[in-house]
């Protein structure tokens, strides 16, 4: 089968100032990105460098924080921007084009979060599925269908390879209070090689979120439960 690279590009088109583009472009397989070439990489991404608290990679094998190094060009190209700037940001994928009328560190929050997914970092490669599908701008609903969907997925796999199945998102929660973890370090790593608050503000906007999913996933879920009463009812009555 042949499979072909993904790409995700981010226009930005800021009022009264200028144009920007960003291209992500993830490997079909591995849905990590394809960088171009990096040229040398500044001391903020080194992996000891504010190194996350549940960080499980070594300096002695990894030398630079997969996270930040997938960050680099983002923010030499955007780190000029400011948070509350009104942007209108064009999502171009193969299958639609999605256009978005807000802030400047709300488009970035959405950039940064495919990158976080798809950068090669073990706490955040649970995303990488999510990242495939990417969806910008998702309401909270929205993140929250999508993100339990494709985690009772994943416990479908593994209960094909003959695992334990967890049905009642224990193991999403602790993905969520991981990633807190990992927000609030690279938040330390962004202060530092960043002249403007929109970077930071784009990763404080994604650990509001992180915070928040926890305790919105019961609630949120059982407001749509009646959403899936065909099912129910058809279950009952075999």
């Amino acid at each position: 089968m042949n499979m072909k690279n993904i790409e995700i590009e981010y226009r930005f088109n800021i009022e009264g100032e200028q144009s920007d583009s960003y291209k992500v472009i993830l490997d079909p397989v591995s849905l990590q990105t394809i960088e171009d070439g990096m040229k040398a990489l500044p001391d903020w991404t080194k992996l000891t460098f504010q190194q996350c608290e549940n960080c499980p990679l070594g300096s002695s094998t990894t030398a630079y924080c997969p996270a930040a190094v997938n960050m680099v060009l983002l923010v030499e190209r955007f780190n000029q921007l400011l948070s509350y700037d009104s942007t209108t940001v064009m999502v171009i994928t193969a299958e639609r084009n999605v256009y978005h009328q807000t802030t400047v560190q709300r488009g970035i929050c959405s950039l940064m979060g495919l990158l976080m997914a798809s950068s090669g970092c073990p706490q955040t490669a649970f995303f990488k599925p999510m990242a495939r599908f990417h969806l910008p701008f998702a309401s909270t609903d929205e993140t929250i269908w999508r993100a339990t969907s494709t985690y009772l997925l994943a416990q479908y796999f593994q209960q094909q390879e003959g695992r334990s199945p967890d049905l009642c998102f224990q193991g999403l929660s602790e993905i969520y209070d991981r990633i807190q973890t990992v927000n609030h370090a690279f938040a330390k790593r962004l202060r530092s090689a960043c002249r403007h608050d929109s970077m930071i503000n784009a990763i404080i906007l994604l650990d509001m979120f992180a915070k928040s999913m926890p305790t919105a996933i019961e609630a949120s879920l059982e407001d749509i439960r009646h959403l899936f009463e065909p099912y129910l009812s058809s279950l009952s009555s075999i």
